[in-house]
């Protein structure tokens, strides 16, 4: 089966993990994202070296194959680098796999977060044994991680999915460089800004959900909004794709009971039924566990694909 490592890199802190082929994690360290990429590299470097010595003795079934890196975009996976993304600060072209491949000594892949969270739900979770599923982050950002014939569909540069820039709205708030993109509406960062617009107040998206199972009736509001727009996502996806199943992590996984009714009436109105018959709508089966295994869901993934 062998052994896995995941690096999962966030704006507020990194975790590197040791798991294995079906997901487990058997180890893992985690801390606090430093202010620049070589702070951040040296320490990855580290810890990684420190679990792969700890498997040196191993039988060479239960050895490191690989190393999976989740991380958010925009970045090059075809070519290992990350470009430029908002949350990390100074982190410009940095050919990231190479350089962990240079001092692991180890095959190294990179996928954004959405991709990574598509070959968790795929290899281990509600995407498990279908050939077309879709993986949506709705949580800081709202973006999409296809798979599509058995395999994950990356697009010619690596941005397929990008669902989250599409423009629906020409007065909504800003996201992803534009007014009104579904981003704006369907994400934690798009309903603090949307519930701001309607309402004049500024609060988070964790703070609306908890306000609207009061029935608070701004919190109601701003949830109605958010899960028509949802819904109207999820049926772009539903006749573009005609996926088995849609698996939505982060806040719909958390609060599913506020945006699932709205969202299904919204796809039922606005998809053939043909394609909205036969695919479900589900949260994350590995919930809190989605980020540390999606690391690991790309190392195993992409291994696989070189043996």
């Amino acid at each position: 089966m062998g052994r896995y490592l995941g690096i999962d890199i966030g704006g507020t802190k990194i975790g590197v993990s040791l798991g294995n082929g079906d997901g487990i994690i058997e180890k893992q360290t985690k801390f606090p994202t430093y202010s620049t990429p070589n702070e951040n590299i040296e320490r990855m470097v580290a810890e990684a070296k420190a679990l792969v010595q700890d498997c040196s003795s191993c039988s060479e079934s239960a050895k490191v194959n690989a190393v999976g890196i989740s991380c958010g975009g925009p970045l090059d996976s075809k070519k290992g680098i990350v470009l430029s993304p908002p949350h990390l600060q100074g982190w410009h072209n940095i050919p990231i796999t190479q350089i962990l491949s240079e001092e692991l000594s180890l095959p190294v892949f990179l996928q954004n977060d959405a991709n990574a969270c598509a070959l968790a739900e795929w290899n281990w979770g509600n995407a498990k044994g279908m050939d077309n599923a879709i993986f949506i982050t709705f949580g800081t950002g709202f973006g999409a991680g296809l798979i599509l014939d058995g395999r994950l569909y990356e697009g010619t540069t690596g941005m397929a999915g990008e669902i989250g820039h599409i423009r629906i709205s020409k007065s909504g708030p800003f996201c992803y460089g534009k007014n009104g993109s579904i981003e704006s509406y369907c994400s934690g960062a798009g309903m603090s800004l949307l519930h701001e617009q309607l309402f004049g107040e500024k609060l988070s998206a964790k703070e609306i959900c908890s306000l609207a199972y009061s029935n608070e009736e701004k919190a109601v509001k701003t949830i109605e909004c958010t899960a028509r727009k949802l819904g109207y996502a999820l049926s772009i996806l539903i006749d573009l794709f005609n996926p088995q199943c849609i698996v939505l992590g982060s806040i719909y996984t958390r609060d599913m009971d506020l945006f699932k009714d709205i969202a299904l009436e919204v796809i039922k109105e606005e998809t053939l039924p043909q394609s909205s018959s036969v695919c479900r709508i589900l949260p994350s089966a590995l919930g809190d566990k989605l980020g540390d295994t999606a690391a690991l869901g790309v190392a195993k993934s992409f291994y696989e694909k070189t043996i």
